[in-house]
């Protein structure tokens, strides 16, 4: 908002606080003094109290303005947080990408070192078959074993021998062609893989840092809106008190008038009687009727439980950690850990880690961000919604994209949350502005 309308909202208060001031001393003057219970109080002017409500009525106009400002305000409130849930889930997402490509570079590295020794050890064979070759005094051995032999049987069976001998030299020739392809392959693999993870890792401290912008802003708008608040409260208390004490004082003097006549008519009624009473020999007496209170019934309800085993362990795990911190980013399949970011040292559950431990419990695995639950897990309806189902809050509820926000639900209208920053793990009462459904962990 600009400076010049914080001005003038500020200037423009400053006439109704120092009326509703003067206004509410003149109403104590007016009501009767301490001490003085018989003294007359005195009667407001028409004037005064057409001041007052002029007063009143300025301030319920700027009352109005700031309840509206204050309206928007926590709108504004609410969708940094929201977004800020958004974020803080493509980070735990994109965190488990990295993980992923991480170890797929891992696996690639560690085929290209296989690789590499394959490699060597060809090139450790062709070079003993060109160092024996040599020391042979010829790097064509063929010839020289067959014109050297006794005869055609020993000629014959040099021949099998050297093809043989051939026919490993051609293998060691391949293999070495075949090591040199698998480490380039590999090589690639593992720097391609790496790429990636370094892409992902990338992305997701951006989102990271998002999520903690967001999450900061969402926490001074929340600061801002309470002081507001404070002040709204106060000026129009002070509104109120102004015209209701020139009000109260109005009511106190006519009061009094009416009792005075009342007391004048009683007095002269006393006297007449007393005139008669003197005329006649007796009074007759009457009693004064008396009432019988009778108290009314009291109504008694009671509630009905029951679910599915899986359904219970889950949310008695859950409820052992109410009140425990909410801790954004926290929440391990054992129980509560370090939050990220703004809550970084900080222990305790987010609202998708604190779903995940409580199934984690009974046995049953989601996973870790309230989107991919929403997305993992079969969805049920808002009619259909059981005890132990996980419901769905988003910015926009065609779109679950922007699903920001996930508890448990109790059944009876009541959830069981990590609901934010600053808070505690609780269980309330079920909203239904931004739901966009329920899944079923146990179906």
């Amino acid at each position: 908002m600009g400076t010049k309308a914080s001005t003038q909202r500020r200037t423009g208060t400053r006439p109704v606080r120092r009326m509703a001031g003067v206004v509410v001393a003149a109403a104590l003057c007016l009501v009767a003094a301490p001490g003085i219970a018989a003294a007359t109080p005195t009667n407001p002017s028409d004037e005064q109290i057409s001041a007052a409500r002029q007063q009143q009525d300025a301030a319920a106009q700027q009352v109005g303005s700031l309840s509206a400002e204050l309206a928007t305000a926590q709108a504004e409130v609410d969708a940094a947080r929201a977004q800020s849930a958004i974020a803080l889930d493509s980070f735990q997402a994109q965190q488990a990408e990295y993980e992923a490509a991480h170890a797929a570079s891992d696996a690639a590295a560690a085929s290209a070192d296989r690789a590499a020794a394959e490699l060597a050890t060809a090139r450790t064979d062709i070079a003993t078959f060109a160092r024996q070759s040599y020391q042979q005094g010829s790097t064509s051995p063929t010839l020289e074993a067959l014109t050297t032999a006794d005869g055609p049987a020993q000629m014959l069976e040099r021949a099998a021998l050297l093809e043989a001998a051939g026919a490993h030299q051609g293998d060691v020739v391949v293999a070495v062609t075949v090591a040199e392809e698998q480490a380039r392959a590999a090589e690639s693999a593992a720097q391609a893989s790496l790429t990636v993870a370094a892409t992902l890792k990338q992305e997701a401290e951006d989102a990271l840092a998002t999520a903690e912008e967001l999450e900061a802003g969402a926490r001074a708008q929340a600061a801002g809106l309470a002081d507001r608040q404070a002040t709204l409260e106060q000026e129009l208390a002070q509104a109120q008190q102004a015209l209701l004490g020139l009000q109260g004082a109005r009511a106190a003097a006519e009061q009094h008038a009416v009792q005075q006549a009342a007391a004048e008519r009683a007095a002269a009624g006393r006297a007449a009687a007393e005139r008669a009473a003197a005329e006649r020999a007796a009074t007759e007496r009457t009693p004064a009727p008396t009432r019988s209170l009778v108290s009314a019934p009291q109504s008694d309800t009671s509630a009905g439980t029951g679910d599915s085993s899986a359904v219970e362990t889950a949310i008695s795990a859950a409820r052992r950690h109410l009140g425990t911190v909410y801790s954004w980013g926290g929440g391990s399949l054992t129980g509560p850990s370090m939050g990220w970011g703004v809550d970084a040292g900080i222990v305790g559950f987010d609202c998708s880690g604190l779903t995940r431990y409580a199934y984690a419990q009974a046995g049953i695995s989601i996973p870790r961000n309230s989107r991919a639950q929403y997305a993992a897990l079969p969805t049920v309806s808002r009619s259909e919604l059981q005890r132990g189902d996980l419901v769905f809050w988003a910015t926009n509820t065609n779109s679950p994209a922007t699903i920001h926000h996930v508890a448990i639900y109790l059944g009876g209208g009541q959830i069981l949350e990590a609901p934010q920053s600053g808070s505690v793990l609780r269980v309330t009462s079920m909203r239904w502005s931004g739901f966009i459904g329920g899944t079923r962990p146990t179906a």
